[in-house]
């Protein structure tokens, strides 16, 4: 029940990769840990065969990004795709200025998706209806931004820095020498912020660049985007698309990133029943017994709850 950490290519959708990954793996259970839009790339983790029980754990873990966000031009789809719908005139801008609106950001927001998202209203995805021509009005949702860092403020999104490098804490820095990432073709020279982002599951990316845009009083569109960590997981361990086949993949005990309790055979039959064994640790825990998977479990400093178990 492998699961595999996969750098998705630039144009490819989610659900390609996925439909990819059935063909190279020969299943057709594979699950993904976190949507990226087809002009994003970088970290796409597949769960495969029986690690798709594992999405609901794994899909709620925080994320980093590299975003270029392009001030000046706004689009529908809030990114590259376009087409520009709305152009202004950017006034100065000073690193202090700009980071000091990044800096408000962070911490508890409320954002409102874009209307270009799978997000269902009344039955129909937003991107349908705006592909329609309609509009849906989608609710603020609350979302967790970590951290916001500028990396650079730049002419435009050509002339930004594609060459970076990890740093001793797991952060990407822009380098002379390292990885390049490849960007989606531009919509046009306009001046470019390029951010360092870490932030809680459900935030969309390219709000987050229409939002800072709003910010500075222009409008603004995400002209690039590499995801380069999801959970534990991330993009200096990640297979190419065409490596998955033969490949090992990890189990799930190494999927997860939890506290672990090696449980007595009575606990796991009890947890396996349904049953609440006490535990005097508060927490979500994951339980083991010999070595193989009883259950993910909640702790309120009495008890330990089942949220999900394995058979044996």
């Amino acid at each position: 029940m492998p699961v595999y950490v996969t750098d998705k290519p630039l144009h490819l959708t989610s659900h390609d990769v996925v439909a990819r990954a059935r063909r190279l793996l020969h299943t057709r259970r594979v699950g993904h840990t976190g949507t990226l839009d087809p002009l994003a790339t970088g970290v796409l983790v597949l769960c495969v065969e029986g690690s798709t029980k594992l999405v609901q754990f794994m899909e709620q873990d925080s994320k980093d990004y590299l975003a270029w966000i392009s001030l000046g031009a706004g689009t529908p789809t809030l990114d590259a795709e376009g087409p520009i719908n709305e152009v202004r005139e950017v006034p100065p801008l000073e690193a202090a200025q700009v980071q000091a609106v990044l800096d408000a950001f962070q911490g508890p927001q409320l954002q409102v998706p874009p209307q270009y998202s799978a997000i269902q209203v009344n039955g129909q995805r937003a991107y349908a209806a705006a592909r329609a021509g309609g509009h849906t009005e989608l609710p603020a949702r609350p979302v967790l931004l970590h951290e916001l860092k500028l990396l650079g403020l730049c002419g435009s999104v050509q002339e930004a820095p594609r060459t970076f490098a990890r740093d001793p804490e797991g952060r990407w820095q822009v380098a002379d020498t390292g990885r390049i990432f490849g960007l989606p073709e531009p919509l046009g020279e306009f001046p470019t912020l390029l951010v360092w982002a870490r932030v809680g599951s459900g935030t969309y990316i390219r709000s987050l660049a229409r939002d800072i845009g709003a910010a500075l009083g222009v409008p603004a569109h995400l002209s690039g985007l590499v995801r380069t960590r999801a959970g534990q997981f991330g993009l200096e361990g990640a297979l190419a698309l065409e490596a998955l086949e033969g490949a090992a993949g990890l189990d799930d005990l190494g999927a997860l990133d939890l506290p672990r309790i090696e449980a007595t055979p009575a606990m796991a039959l009890e947890l396996r029943q349904g049953k609440r064994p006490q535990w005097a640790q508060a927490g979500r825990f994951l339980v083991t017994l010999d070595g193989a998977l009883v259950a993910v479990a909640d702790g309120d400093g009495k008890a330990l709850k089942v949220v999900r178990a394995w058979a044996e």
